[in-house]
């Protein structure tokens, strides 16, 4: 199967959330896992990482960090994601040496060409739709898209709002992976099993 699922933690982790991850891994049409937790505490975060990183090294997916490049490289994630405000690309390049770091570049064809500078191994797009984990970002449209399909060699990542019924326009313009988190984890009809299936 076709790995193109770059997935989002909930917002909060519970004791039930190791179980439904593993199913949802284990499905197997994931490639990337982003942890991303606000406002916890270090102990805590190096807790919860832990145990997840035994579930996605066992489903040979890729725990990504978000914001953080220095929690990521001592928990040994096998990357960092981060947003245009999260510090030195430079020096998480330098810290993360062969390791995934993935930068936010919104709606900018300017800040995709910074982002290679700064050797980022992917770029990633959005808000395309209205999404419940960001509600105030800014919108990004397949114009993008169309555009780093033919100028940027890096794998393209699209977020925001993305559910079963409008990723495959993302795809079809360029996109390698789509970043769910809200349609697995909070999905009114369907548990996180169900959901991860709407997506072949």
């Amino acid at each position: 199967m076709n790995k193109f699922v770059y997935l989002i933690s909930p917002k909060k982790i519970n004791n039930k959330f190791y179980l439904d991850l593993d199913k949802v891994l284990s499905y197997k049409n994931v490639s990337f896992f982003q942890l991303r937790l606000k406002k916890i505490k270090k102990n805590s975060f190096f807790k919860i990482a832990n145990k997840i990183k035994k579930i996605t090294s066992k489903r040979k997916v890729k725990l990504i960090i978000n914001d953080n490049f220095i929690l990521a490289s001592m928990i040994k994630a096998d990357g960092c994601h981060m947003g245009q405000l999260d510090g030195s690309f430079k020096m998480a390049r330098y810290k993360l040496k062969n390791k995934i770091l993935g930068i936010t570049c919104h709606n900018s064809k300017t800040l995709a060409k910074n982002a290679i500078k700064s050797k980022a191994d992917y770029i990633a797009f959005g808000s395309f739709f209205k999404s419940k984990l960001k509600p105030k970002a800014k919108k990004a449209d397949l114009n993008i898209l169309r555009w780093a399909k033919k100028n940027i060699k890096k794998p393209i990542v699209v977020i925001g709002g993305i559910n079963n019924l409008n990723y495959k326009k993302l795809i079809n313009a360029g996109a390698k992976y789509i970043a769910i988190s809200s349609f697995i984890w909070d999905n009114p009809k369907l548990n996180p099993e169900q959901a991860i299936r709407k997506f072949k």
